[in-house]
């Protein structure tokens, strides 16, 4: 697979959104937050594996897609404590 760029991350993020979400049971969920939250997954895993890490390349699909996966995580655990957070300062307690 060539050097993945911007529109390549996005497509990728949008299959590491609906993974994403079948792992972390907690947060925003449904279709729209899926690909919201994977296309910036794969966009944030995209940046750090290529300006952090100065990977070159993810290795193909599959490298591609768990490089948009553990961003599209790492997101949905900032969201979800976030909305904890928020959750505390109202008093609710589910």
């Amino acid at each position: 697979m060539p050097h993945m760029d911007f529109v390549g991350w996005i497509v990728v993020g949008l299959f590491a959104g609906a993974l994403s979400g079948a792992v972390v049971d907690r947060g925003p969920s449904g279709c729209l937050a899926n690909i919201t939250i994977g296309i910036l997954g794969g966009l944030l895993g995209g940046w750090f594996a290529t300006e952090e890490l100065h990977w070159d390349s993810t290795h193909g699909f599959l490298g591609a897609l768990l490089v948009s996966f553990l961003g599209a995580v790492v997101i949905r655990l900032i969201l979800n404590a976030l909305e904890g957070d928020d959750r505390r300062r109202r008093g609710d307690h589910h």
